[in-house]
């Protein structure tokens, strides 16, 4: 049916079978659909995550932490793949209720601590360690004012410009133009704060950095919804700076590809659970 002739209904009902390939993604209740326990590594950081934009956050900041010679930020990362429904499994719901990655679980204390959405951990984190998240009052909420911005920006250029651009099996000209406009405003609320100032939040790498990068440093350098061309991406020049710097640092080159299971070979690490995982990419730890 064309979009001209739907008629919304009184009631609303979940079609699973229109659904198609996002049925085991979204549905419309939460809870578990089946029993199944998380595994759990060596290390106290247990992360449970995919290799998405959320999930690359959580990653370069634990990579940043390790590089700063930080031990207690060692962690595992085990593969939830959510096409296949595992963020739906008892053991990932106890972790996280709303069922999405990532999901962490710190077992160095007592009784381990549960930490979901992914702003929520990085903030965990950056005061468990005490790194990436500046002291002064002034400079640390500026870094939370962005990293909150992202919070709620990311939907639009993900679930909102992403999916009716790339994903939607219908493309709908009302919802693109509607999406890409929201995401080119945000390109340029970015470039904005970037033409004076070397990172998002001021002079200082914080975990707004870190936050922002998956999505609109990628997006800008061609790495998401093969969108670049259509987005006029080349036109953010502040924004393409900034995304170049924060994208040839080695932790991030690691964090990206942790629970990775797509694109080129050396651009994925299904789970990370050692230092030297990354050099010892073997099958298993591919796709």
């Amino acid at each position: 049916m064309s979009e001209n002739n739907y008629q919304p209904p009184k009631v609303w009902k979940w079609d699973q079978q229109g659904a198609g390939s996002w049925s085991k993604i979204n549905r419309p209740i939460a809870g578990a659909t089946h029993e199944m326990a998380l595994p759990v590594g060596k290390h106290p950081l247990q992360l449970y995550s995919m290799g998405t934009p959320n999930g690359q956050k959580v990653t370069i900041l634990l990579e940043e932490l390790l590089a700063l010679g930080i031990s207690g930020a060692e962690y595992d990362a085990h593969l939830i793949r959510i096409s296949e429904g595992d963020q739906f499994s008892s053991g990932f719901v106890d972790v996280n209720p709303n069922s999405k990655i990532p999901a962490l679980l710190d077992n160095a204390v007592s009784p381990a601590v549960r930490v979901f959405e992914s702003g929520a951990i990085l903030l965990y984190l950056a005061e468990k360690f005490g790194h990436f998240l500046p002291q002064d009052r002034a400079a640390r909420t500026e870094a939370l004012n962005w990293l909150f911005w992202l919070q709620g920006s990311a939907p639009f250029v993900g679930g909102g410009f992403g999916h009716f651009y790339h994903y939607a099996p219908e493309k709908i000209e009302y919802a693109i133009n509607r999406f890409a406009m929201e995401a080119k405003r945000q390109l340029d609320v970015l470039d904005r704060q970037l033409a004076e100032h070397r990172y998002i939040a001021g002079d200082e790498y914080t975990i707004a950095d870190m936050a922002i990068w998956p999505w609109y440093g990628v997006l800008v350098q061609g790495g998401l919804y093969d969108a670049a061309e259509f987005l006029d991406v080349g036109t953010y020049s502040n924004l393409q700076r900034w995304a170049k710097e924060i994208g040839e640092r080695p932790a991030v080159k690691r964090g990206r590809i942790v629970n990775r299971t797509w694109g080129e070979p050396s651009q994925q690490l299904r789970e990370r659970h050692d230092a030297s995982d990354f050099d010892l990419r073997t099958e298993d730890k591919q796709g």
